[in-house]
């Protein structure tokens, strides 16, 4: 699930998955982290859920993924759109 809060001409996106679905550490990388795995892990939020929340320039878009354990990238269905193997969103 994607959500979107607008602040001050940017746009906050917190990525949010089931907390156990896929098993393991999983992270949201993209073009805005330079597809770093290690900047946006998801973390547990306490109502089953984890995410990871990233300030974005309002009025952009974006490709990303989800890279879970054992080198597993998947995407996420509540995406805007799909730019071959990514997801994309739109701010």
């Amino acid at each position: 699930m994607l959500e979107r809060k607008q602040v001050k001409g940017r746009t906050q996106v917190t990525f949010r998955l089931p907390e156990d679905t896929p098993a393991g550490p999983v992270s949201v990388v993209g073009d805005f982290n330079h597809w770093n795995p290690l900047a946006h892990p998801l973390k547990p939020q306490g109502d089953g859920t984890r995410a990871a929340t990233v300030a974005l320039p309002a009025h952009s878009a974006h490709s990303f993924r989800y890279l879970a354990a054992g080198d597993y990238w998947f995407n996420d269905d509540a995406a805007d759109s799909h730019d071959g193997p990514n997801s994309r969103i739109h701010t």
